[in-house]
């Protein structure tokens, strides 16, 4: 399983990401996470903006379908789009995750 992350600007943005990306079966679960100060550096400065979280949930077979729907649908630029391996996931979450992305 994979644990893909990305951000919006607000929550709205994050609700439609989501759910494009369950609609499209992309992922098996997405949890958009309460407002955030992110701070980063982009165009030869630092930058501070509140952004809402993304938690996706979904297979390594499908991270480059949804990496490529993420960068197709999303508002910022150069969004982030970062994948973490899960290295323990319960066998009946693995089996959720498997069947409706199967």
């Amino acid at each position: 399983m994979l644990i893909v992350l990305t951000t919006t600007p607000n929550e709205s943005e994050a609700e439609v990401l989501a759910k494009k990306i369950i609609g499209d079966k992309l992922a098996a679960c997405v949890q958009v996470l309460p407002p955030m100060k992110s701070f980063y550096f982009w165009e030869g400065a630092v930058q501070a903006e509140t952004e809402h979280l993304l938690l996706i949930k979904t297979l390594p077979e499908n991270y480059a379908a949804l990496e490529t729907f993420i960068q197709a649908n999303h508002i910022y630029d150069l969004p982030e789009i970062v994948a973490l391996a899960a290295e323990n996931v319960s066998a009946k979450y693995l089996s959720w995750l498997k069947s409706y992305l199967g």
